[in-house]
């Protein structure tokens, strides 16, 4: 029987029972499940094992990689500074960044860059590893790239490059790094447990990934059809691996390096952000409504940055995919509770989003990752669980 640990308010057993399920039908190891709703904390739970090889509990100091659920903490820095008026969404990236002007990308807009609409999913010859790992390189390699597609409205996930994208718009307006500015303007005046750029000193809170088992044993026909998805030479996987940078999404190298303090401690803001569930659900509580006192910012910027901007498949995933303003939003495929929510998943299942119409903020992390790219049944199980209690 797992342990479980935490809050659960009146009314909200049924999340309880949700959370406690995935352990016993859907392999969670460790994890951890927080939902605000209205602006105040009323589940927060933790369970099972964060390390199995030293069998470290699972707890509420526990941290966890959450892949590209930090890319929603990266579209929530741009949207503040267009709340105060320093970014316009609407305005040429080199704009504020004149580099990004080279390879034919003068008129790209901040909002093409923002959904996914710019071309930039790698570059032609990345930088290594140690490089791409210090920023500078990697971002300067995609201010000369030229798009790999003709910018013509469609969009294609940009797996790691849509951090550092925004990221060096971010500095180029406030003269810091995304990862301080996020914790000078969001995650120290809202209390949260949330680094992109994580400090040595907690490192040994970080509970390391697991890779899923189903992944390691597939058939050989499926390993193939997955291949041809997600494989080194397709688009998709040249976003998830940089060009093989950080190698085949999946592979021993990336398993590796993903758990690695060096990357870790690096800022890559599509897919590097360390953190719990109860930041998770808090932030995004403070997307909606004040939070002890914090609101990240007002009605009419949430409204035109989660507001989708694109139409038809995704030229990475194939599948169609809404992105607002670097926000995921309702698309079918997403486990979210309603038409307007909005936030964003991450490979493996991790997941922090905010609903306007029910009122919540929701954040799920765990250890154990599935093969999906884009949630799992965890988090429909926790979401359908929300909807039930709220009603």
């Amino acid at each position: 029987m797992t342990e479980i640990d935490g809050l659960v308010e009146p009314g909200f057993g049924a999340v309880a029972d949700a959370f406690s399920a995935n352990f016993a039908r859907h392999d969670d190891v460790g994890a951890g499940f927080c939902l605000y709703a209205d602006g105040r904390k009323v589940v927060d739970l933790v369970g099972g094992v964060a390390d199995p090889q030293t069998g470290r509990a699972y707890g509420d100091d526990t941290l966890q990689l959450v892949f590209s659920t930090t890319k929603g903490a990266a579209a929530i820095c741009a949207a503040i500074l267009h709340d105060r008026g320093q970014l316009d969404y609407d305005a040429p990236v080199a704009q504020y960044w004149p580099e990004f002007a080279a390879a034919g990308k003068g008129d790209l807009t901040v909002g093409w860059m923002m959904s996914h609409r710019c071309g930039l999913v790698t570059v032609d010859d990345p930088p290594p590893l140690e490089d791409v790992l210090a920023v500078e390189p990697i971002v300067e390699a995609l201010a000369a790239q030229a798009p790999l597609w003709e910018p013509d409205g469609t969009h294609g996930y940009h797996a790691l490059t849509y951090g550092w994208l925004v990221a060096e718009v971010v500095r180029r307006i406030t003269g810091q790094r995304l990862g301080d500015f996020w914790q000078e303007q969001v995650a120290r005046p809202l209390g949260l447990d949330f680094w992109i750029g994580l400090p040595a000193e907690h490192e040994p809170r970080v509970a390391p990934l697991l890779r899923s088992t189903r992944t390691k044993t597939l058939d050989p026909a499926v390993r193939a059809r997955v291949e041809r998805f997600m494989g080194p030479e397709t688009l998709l996987g040249k976003a998830l691996g940089l060009s093989g940078t950080f190698g085949s999404f999946g592979g021993e190298r990336a398993d590796l390096l993903w758990n690695s303090p060096e990357v870790w401690a690096s800022e890559i803001p599509a897919a590097n952000g360390i953190t719990n569930a109860a930041s998770l659900a808090r932030l995004y509580a403070a997307t909606l409504g004040s939070v002890d006192g914090v609101r990240l910012f007002g009605d009419t910027t949430r409204e035109l940055a989660t507001t989708p901007v694109t139409t038809g498949g995704d030229r990475c995933l194939y599948m169609e995919t809404k992105f607002g303003m670097g926000f995921m939003c309702a698309d079918g495929v997403l486990p979210l509770a309603g038409p307007r929510s909005f936030g964003h998943a991450g490979a493996g299942g991790s997941i922090g989003y905010a609903d306007p119409d029910l009122g919540v903020g929701y954040g799920y992390v765990m250890n154990h990752m599935t093969s999906s790219l884009l949630g799992d049944p965890r988090t429909s199980g926790l979401t359908d669980a929300v909807k039930r209690c709220l009603r």
